[in-house]
């Protein structure tokens, strides 16, 4: 286990608080998984929501956490699990044991089960009950993680008491919203109803009543279409799952024509920007096993994240390169700061994990200040987003090319315009064209590529040279 401490001591990696340095990552935020009180490794099933679970340390290591992060110019958002709580939660414990608790009403419960599955199959009421009432409970992910009832006004009450906690008492930054989109279920219709998204509504003013700046994140794991129904009224922002599947899905198969769909279809869905792009979270096998441990489509895959709209987030290690498959403790693994296989930089104890076998490659030591690796170009990137408001809420534009595997777009505002071209196959595309006029400027390469790509042609369209496989280079139109 990492704890607060461990990361107050890793924060200059992250961000040292200095703009006039470029060895640090240049983070703005961080997203803390679960840190309340709970039974499990993970987390998501919480016993007690006012607290820090003591495997990580103390409500003063917290305190101080949140106070070197911003310090540092970093915000902190925390995981709120408001869509279920551990079945060891007193609410839940006493809930079971008396028909007749103050908190029976929190969870949902039937005489018989009402016979039909989860979303994916799974089974939903349970009967792991502590009285002998026969009666049974609903849990969407599984009978350990009983549903919360939210429609009850006295557990929106609770709940709006403990969201209160956290931002006024302990002054985090925002919430991860986990699992939203499971919320209030309308009988076998399990996700996305209309009663989440008004529940969730209430709830976000509420959050931007106590603190402005408050800022959410909701996790709704669905399509496009769905996703936008919860922005901006029931969370600031919520994670983009198809965008990030089409890019992997590109690198992958060097077919760049559905991503550029993607990114039309997203841009258009969200207006400002207003969703969060990533590649692979915790719940996913990790993007460089995605990638089969190919370091030219890492770097491919995090040109395409890092240039796009919207607010991108990195899970950590992916920027080294750790790799990871299912189970999923098997992709939330020691952080690799060395190339020591005892996690040696994480731990001078027993990691709670072992470390991946790539950890003689994906490891900080090695990278840092390496030319060419992985992890700088993460740095160059992101010090790139960081510089340029045309890259963080500029408008974005795609353009057809004369080559499938080619991805090319623009992002621009009235700072300054880039064009930023992908090749997402895995064979060199020579004589390629790019049709977007550009105006009479230099182009000038940013990340740290240095031959010529190609040159604007007698009709201003870009006609490139040689793009070896996966590279990709972001061109910076400096007018004339």
């Amino acid at each position: 286990m990492g704890d607060f401490r461990g990361l107050i001591e890793r924060l200059d990696y992250l961000n040292d608080g200095d703009p006039a340095t470029d060895t640090d990552l240049g983070v703005t935020g961080i997203w803390l998984m679960p840190i309340m009180q709970s039974p499990s490794y993970h987390g998501y099933d919480i016993v007690d929501y006012r607290a820090v679970d003591d495997e990580y340390g103390t409500m003063e290591d917290f305190q101080a956490l949140l106070h070197a992060c911003h310090e540092r110019g970093i915000r902190v958002i925390v995981d709120l699990v408001i869509n279920h709580s551990s079945d060891e939660h007193p609410w839940f414990t006493q809930a079971a044991a008396d028909r007749d608790a103050p908190t029976r009403d929190w969870y949902t419960w039937a005489d018989s089960d009402p016979g039909y599955r989860g979303p994916w199959g799974q089974q939903v009421w349970h009967d792991e009950v502590l009285d002998e009432s026969g009666q049974y409970y609903y849990g969407c992910f599984y009978h350990g993680m009983p549903d919360l009832n939210v429609r009850n006004p006295e557990l929106t009450a609770e709940l709006n008491g403990i969201a209160r906690f956290w931002i006024r008492d302990m002054g985090v930054d925002g919430f991860r919203l986990d699992a939203i989109k499971h919320l209030i279920e309308d009988g076998p219709v399990q996700e996305n109803t209309q009663a989440s998204i008004d529940w969730l509504e209430s709830f976000h003013a509420y959050c931007e009543s106590l603190d402005p700046d408050h800022f959410s994140v909701g996790e709704v794991w669905s399509s496009t279409d769905q996703v936008r129904r919860y922005i901006p009224d029931a969370v600031d922002t919520a994670f983009e799952f198809d965008l990030g599947m089409s890019i992997l899905a590109a690198i992958n198969t060097g077919d760049a024509s559905r991503l550029r769909a993607s990114i039309d279809n997203t841009v258009e869905s969200f207006a400002d920007g207003r969703f969060a792009t990533f590649l692979t979270n915790h719940d996913q096998a990790r993007v460089m096993t995605e990638l089969g441990g190919d370091r030219d489509k890492a770097k491919a895959a995090a040109t395409i994240l890092l240039t796009l709209p919207g607010v991108p987030f990195i899970y950590y290690g992916e920027e080294i390169g750790i790799a990871g498959g299912k189970p999923d403790p098997n992709i939330r693994t020691p952080m690799q700061w060395t190339d020591s296989p005892r996690a040696e930089g994480f731990t001078t104890g027993q990691a709670w994990r072992r470390v991946q076998r790539d950890v003689g490659a994906a490891n900080v030591e090695d990278q840092e200040g390496r030319p060419g690796s992985l992890l700088e170009h993460y740095k160059t990137l992101i010090r790139l987003r960081n510089d340029e408001t045309a890259m963080r809420t500029g408008d974005t534009t795609t353009h057809p090319t004369s080559h499938d595997a080619v991805l090319a777009y623009t992002r621009s505002d009235g700072s300054g315009s880039f064009l930023i071209i992908v090749n997402t196959g895995g064979e060199v595309v020579r004589d390629y064209t790019v049709d977007v006029q550009l105006p009479d400027g230099e182009l000038i390469e940013q990340t740290g590529i240095d031959r010529r790509l190609g040159e604007r042609d007698a009709d201003g369209r870009w006609r490139g040279v040689m793009l070896k496989p996966r590279e990709s280079a972001v061109l910076k139109i400096e007018y004339e």
